[in-house]
């Protein structure tokens, strides 16, 4: 079965939004889309109908189990186009986002698997996100937040909590990107900035905003 793109943009919200079982409310919902709560209703009755989703009203909504598929290889398409556009067309990881959200709506497997094996089955994409495989299998990140890194102690960069354009431009210019090997010298208890040392570079501050953002796994 083939959906509109707005149908597979509200599947792939709505599984971002899901956490384990909790329903997502419609409010929720129209706040992530940018939309009005009456559009929400409207579409959700339409993926009841197809059965992608258990909504009850005033109760709130989750995707049924082939709405979960259908939202895992939207998320797969959108992760693949990720790592073609940074790994083989050298885009920055702060240009890929928007191109990607629109390349994600081709529905061709053969042309996703295609890619997917050209690209030698990566795991991950340029953000760190885990990209699932044919059957929606996701690899798992041994992964701490930057805040929590102890002292002295030398990690990796392995994912970044938001994709905005302006959070991965502040993180090209101070030369943080996945992969990048780095150190917590020294918390600052006045604004709970902290002093870090990457690889072969002086040791700087960042805020702690930009800490909250960046996950690390120990060396």
């Amino acid at each position: 079965m083939n959906f509109s793109t707005s149908e597979e943009n509200y599947i792939k919200a709505i599984f971002h939004l899901q956490k384990s079982e909790n329903a997502v409310s419609t409010n929720e919902l129209a706040a992530q889309l940018s939309t009005k709560a009456a559009s929400v209703t409207d579409m959700l009755k339409k993926l009841k109908t197809k059965k992608l989703l258990h909504y009850e009203r005033y109760q709130g909504f989750r995707l049924s189990p082939e709405g979960k598929k259908i939202a895992l290889n939207i998320i797969r398409k959108h992760r693949l186009w990720e790592y073609f556009l940074v790994e083989k067309l050298q885009m920055g990881w702060d240009e890929v986002h928007e191109i990607a959200e629109e390349l994600e709506h081709i529905n061709s497997p053969l042309l996703i698997e295609k890619l997917d094996a050209f690209l030698e089955y990566p795991k991950f994409d340029p953000h760190g996100d885990p990209i699932p495989d044919v059957h929606g299998k996701m690899a798992t990140n041994r992964q701490i937040n930057l805040i929590d890194l102890e002292l002295n102690t030398t990690a990796e960069v392995c994912a970044v909590g938001s994709q905005s354009s302006e959070l991965l431009e502040l993180l090209r210019h101070r030369h943080i990107s996945i992969g990048t090997t780095l150190e917590v010298k020294k918390r600052f208890n006045f604004d709970h900035s902290l002093e870090i040392k990457i690889t072969g570079k002086p040791a700087f501050t960042i805020s702690q905003q930009l800490a909250q953002t960046l996950f690390v796994k120990v060396i």
